[in-house]
């Protein structure tokens, strides 16, 4: 074992810790743009000079692959061209764990939900739909209190394993390569990878390859929403882990299905069901078995749920480290 194992690792929670304190830091990126900003405008230059309407489907299949190699492949050689730079130093480290804390979106999700949460509860319907539409794709005018608390909660479940869990599984492999490469592939996903007609041909490269990294986080992210619920108060973790072993698969998206039936049977409720979308009505069927009629009391349930989840994560990465580091020093 090197210590060069344990780096990681150690890294890792450095940027856990930093993102728990200063989330977003909007006071440098006031002025500055946020890596996220910066791959959007990538993929939007792309989009606009080779996803045109005037080229056939296979051609616009075609370049979307080139677009997908090309964004990710470059995030993933200036993941490494910082690594390297950033070399053994101390200064280099804490750039490292202040890049691995703007990528993980761990305290930004709790804010954004917990706004939905504020806002039923002070605005009604209009301010509920509000704060949703910042954190959902679905039409917000056709969801009643009750779509809007399950919205927040299966953005909730779905964000715990693209946002959080993926980018830490990804760095923990693959180092700041992997992280770069996956959040690049993760907002190519969230720019084109829809089924519109815009979208189902240049996006396809993108839609799947999220699907294959996400393959392991998803029901990873799953299994840590099913332990969490041993210590949330009147949490169910074995139903939790029983819905999502039953209905994981059932979601239109490979990814959403393991957390979200997680999310539901922890909390006795009912998640995703028939969604009505922009491009129109996906009809998924419901996971788990409880009641649909969510509320606020529930957001604040799954809010709790999530912050156990986060903490469960985090001590299974210290755990990690001290065992390491045990060793190194034996």
């Amino acid at each position: 074992m090197t210590s060069a194992t344990a780096q990681p690792l150690l890294l890792l929670v450095a940027g856990l810790v930093i993102d728990a304190l200063f989330g977003d830091m909007p006071a440098i990126f006031r002025y500055l743009p946020h890596p996220v900003v910066l791959a959007g405008r990538a993929i939007a230059f792309f989009d606009r000079k080779l996803n045109r309407e005037t080229r056939s489907e296979a051609s616009r299949r075609e370049r979307g692959i080139v677009t997908v190699i090309v964004l990710v492949g470059g995030a993933a050689l200036l993941g490494l061209a910082v690594e390297r730079v950033c070399g053994s130093s101390l200064v280099g480290a804490m750039v490292e764990a202040a890049l691995i804390a703007v990528l993980i979106a761990q305290r930004s999700l709790y804010e954004h939900v917990a706004a939905v949460a504020a806002a039923l509860s002070i605005g009604g319907l209009d301010g509920g739909r509000e704060a949703v539409r910042h954190i959902v794709g679905r039409d917000p005018l056709s969801l009643d209190v009750h779509g809007v608390a399950r919205a927040a909660l299966e953005s909730l479940a779905e964000n715990f394993s693209d946002g959080v869990v993926a980018p830490i599984f990804w760095c923990l492999l693959l180092g700041l390569p992997g992280l770069f490469a996956y959040k690049m592939a993760n907002t190519l996903d969230s720019m084109i990878g829809h089924r519109t007609p815009r979208y189902s041909a240049f996006g396809w490269a993108a839609a799947r390859l999220d699907d294959i990294l996400n393959t392991v986080p998803a029901p990873l992210s799953g299994v840590l929403l099913a332990t969490a619920a041993v210590f949330a108060k009147n949490g169910r973790p074995g139903h939790a882990l029983a819905i999502m072993l039953r209905d994981g698969r059932k979601h239109h998206s490979p990814n959403a299905g393991w957390p979200e039936s997680a999310m539901a049977g922890a909390l006795g409720l009912a998640l995703a069901g028939p969604r009505r979308y922009p491009e129109g009505l996906v009809a998924d069927p419901w996971l788990g078995d409880g009641s649909a009629r969510a509320g606020v009391s529930d957001i604040l349930r799954g809010l709790q749920l999530y912050r156990l989840a986060c903490f469960l994560e985090a001590g299974l990465l210290v755990g990690a480290w001290l065992a390491m580091h045990a060793t190194l020093l034996a």
